[in-house]
């Protein structure tokens, strides 16, 4: 029996990831759930560690993670943040955050040509590496002649197997997006892992843009994007566009992968929204949609995919949070999507 860790986290964490465990719980896979429901600001206030080492190995030992959300207004060192999700993406080498985004339903779309609305892609963003890898430092802080540096870091092993993986996630091609023509060194790597790709994978259509080429093109041809994989940087900035194109954040799922070891970890994209913890009004689909992710790494695809399902049936009925345009509550909205799995 597969054993899944919960981290709640912080602000609307709760909330979300309790409908999603319930969700998990309706389609009676058998999964056994360990929850931390210890990791969140309160203990790094107090106690200064976000994560300890039984904590990392309670999820090392696990099949997968669902995780709600870090991140607290109390908190102003990026200590408690960089010690839960880049802790757990470097030490878990879970080298590829994978963010689908579907359209739900064509009145969440900010696009008026309706033409345009048929946004169906999947961005893949390099996870352990680039300008997140928090290699830099600052010289004479605080004065008139401070400089700070941080150092965008590229691999040949991060990104060729990153590049393989979109790949191999293709379904109609693979665009692949840097800013080679600003940024020589690493847009040089990107550019070599990428002609040594499209020589493995000749049968696969193809194409490179620069990331602001990208960023105009996924709003005014978002249907010609099939997979996007780009740096870390890149990604975080287009998977959080997309997802605004597709309905919003709080529709947002993600995962972060290691495919060698088939270890993941899922998470909704859209943060603990402290502003609007405690107030049941929290949209709990980006949980939702990334419990379904995890079953579906997990080898139940046909789970997956009734999931998926349920949660379109709900939007396109507006049984969903005000977000959305309904009018539930976050445990009525779970409640509907539980029942539309039937």
């Amino acid at each position: 029996m597969p054993t899944i860790t919960v981290v709640p986290g912080d602000g609307i964490g709760p909330e979300v990831t309790r409908e999603a465990v319930a969700v998990l719980d309706a389609l009676g896979l058998g999964l056994t759930v360990d929850v931390l429901d210890h990791v969140h600001a309160d203990r790094f206030l107090a106690t200064g560690t976000a994560l300890t080492d039984d904590d990392v190995s309670r999820i090392r030992a696990s099949a997968a993670t669902l995780l709600g959300a870090v991140g607290d207004p109390r908190v102003t060192s990026p200590d408690y943040a960089r010690g839960v999700l880049l802790r757990l993406r470097a030490e878990l080498d879970l080298y590829v955050n994978l963010r689908p985004v579907r359209l739900l339903h064509e009145r969440l779309s900010p696009l008026r040509d309706g033409r345009r609305r048929d946004l169906d892609c999947v961005i893949v963003r390099e996870n352990t590496e680039g300008l997140y890898s928090g290699i830099g430092g600052t010289l004479r802080a605080g004065t008139r002649d401070e400089v700070a540096v941080d150092a965008d870091v590229s691999t040949w092993l991060g990104v060729s197997r990153v590049i393989d993986y979109a790949f191999g996630a293709a379904r109609r091609g693979v665009c692949m997006v840097d800013k080679s023509n600003a940024v020589p060194a690493g847009g040089r790597l990107w550019q070599r892992c990428w002609r040594d790709a499209l020589a493995r994978y000749p049968q696969v259509p193809a194409r490179h843009l620069y990331v602001d080429v990208a960023a105009m093109n996924l709003v005014a041809q978002p249907e010609t994007f099939d997979v996007i994989v780009t740096n870390n940087s890149y990604g975080d900035i287009l998977s959080d566009l997309a997802a605004t194109l597709a309905g919003g954040l709080g529709a947002a799922a993600s995962g972060n992968l290691n495919p060698a070891t088939g270890f993941g970890l899922y998470e909704p994209v859209h943060g603990s929204a402290p502003d609007i913890a405690g107030q049941g009004i929290a949209n709990p689909v980006g949980a939702v949609l990334s419990a379904a992710l995890l079953v579906e790494h997990l080898g139940h695809p046909d789970a997956a995919e009734a999931v998926r399902g349920a949660v379109r049936s709900t939007v396109e009925t507006g049984r969903c949070t005000p977000d959305l345009g309904g009018s539930l509550t976050t445990a009525g909205a779970g409640a509907a999507i539980r029942a539309a799995l039937g």
